[in-house]
């Protein structure tokens, strides 16, 4: 049956893929004076008292919000907060499923970033965290800067950072197959939206080498007119031999392609100017470039956010363990020595000996990831 076809009636037959179930029965006299009145004044005094204790007695130790504004829903652009609801929905499941995090979907109905940083901080006290999801650039950038200034709780744009988490996994083992030196990598990301501006920056930070970003009009270089805030502080530190052109020329002598852009951008041609190529090409459901193509291109390594060929790069392989290993040790924030640690946690699950070009990165499916990445979080969190 076509998977879209299978999923609708799965969604009309679920009526919903999630729901609340009470860690407390409640039978009798007792069971309802405990967990309601009169006992449950108690509780209440003493976080009146010490506002912390909420984290140990309620269920904010191990909740996260799931929050979008429905603008930037999967490839299916603004499509409105109640559309985005199955989604989210979604990604509520997943983190009950692989890290046992309790998930809570909420779609905001507003494109005004003010009244949503408000909502958000507003209902930030009933939650462990914040996962924002599918909102639009550049007003993604704005909200998630704004919400960790203002809540104790860690706030985590899923699309930026899980996704860039994953990339820099990847490519850490993808170098290992293929000799290739870190810090000395060319990388040309094609998307310079929320994913593409949140893998470079992270790719830079940990030092693969330079990263160029192209968009619909060519290279980002610095100094270019009409770049987006998100774009204006990556052209700093980005396309450091400040090239000009189209994603063709940025791609002459590249080491790593990167896509987050668009379906068969990218030719076989293409990829055969490259440098031995290491391609990423994550566009869903069909990718910039056809993995077929890519390796007659000569590319040597070839990631997909696709689930039906080898090394498939998913962001459910560091969402779920990113909240598990803040919530576990009370985070009030995500650092970028947590997202580094686990994109070297999750490369670290692929062991030596089985290395190669068409196992990178652990299965999606895997759920000893998240554990492995809550722990790395919850080190460097401690430090």
């Amino acid at each position: 049956m076509d998977v879209n076809q299978a999923s609708l009636d799965m969604h009309y037959e679920l009526g919903g893929k999630i729901e609340i179930i009470s860690r407390k029965k409640i039978e009798t006299r007792e069971d309802l004076s405990l967990a309601y009145t009169p006992g449950v004044a108690e509780p209440c005094r003493v976080i009146a008292k010490d506002y912390e204790q909420s984290f140990k007695l309620t269920r904010r130790n191990n909740l996260v919000a799931v929050i979008t504004d429905g603008t930037a829903v999967l490839g299916l652009g603004d499509i409105g907060p109640a559309a985005g609801m199955p989604v989210m929905e979604g990604k509520c499941a997943l983190f009950k499923e692989f890290a046992d995090v309790d998930a809570f979907p909420l779609c905001i109905d507003s494109k005004d970033t003010d009244t949503i940083v408000q909502t958000i901080y507003l209902i930030s006290k009933s939650f462990g965290g914040i996962n924002l999801e599918d909102i639009a650039a550049p007003r993604c950038f704005e909200i998630e800067q704004r919400l960790k200034e203002l809540c104790d709780i860690p706030v985590f744009h899923d699309d930026q950072h899980g996704t860039a988490i994953v990339v820099a996994a990847a490519l850490i083992n993808a170098v290992k197959v293929t000799g290739k030196k870190m810090g000395q990598l060319k990388i040309v990301i094609n998307g310079a939206g929320a994913a593409g501006i949140a893998i470079g920056k992270l790719l830079i930070g940990m030092n693969f080498g330079n990263v160029v970003l192209c968009d619909v009009n060519g290279v980002i270089c610095e100094g270019d007119e009409g770049l987006n805030p998100g774009q204006e502080e990556i052209s700093h530190i980005s396309n450091k031999n400040r090239e000009h052109g189209t994603l063709a020329d940025a791609l002459k002598g590249a080491d790593v392609f990167v896509g987050v852009s668009r379906p068969n951008l990218v030719t076989k041609e293409m990829v055969a100017s490259m440098n031995r190529g290491i391609v990423f090409a994550m566009a869903n459901p069909v990718p910039e470039i056809m993995p077929e193509e890519a390796k007659a291109g000569g590319a040597v390594v070839v990631g997909t956010g696709r689930s039906d060929y080898p090394n498939q790069i998913n962001n459910v392989l560091v969402f779920p363990g990113i909240f598990k290993g803040a919530l576990s040790v009370r985070a009030k924030a995500i650092t970028e020595e947590m997202k580094q640690r686990a994109a070297y946690a999750i490369a670290g699950m692929i062991r030596d000996e089985e290395l190669n070009a068409e196992n990178i990165i652990p299965s999606p499916l895997d759920k000893r990831v998240a554990d492995v990445v809550a722990q790395s979080v919850a080190e460097a969190a401690k430090n």
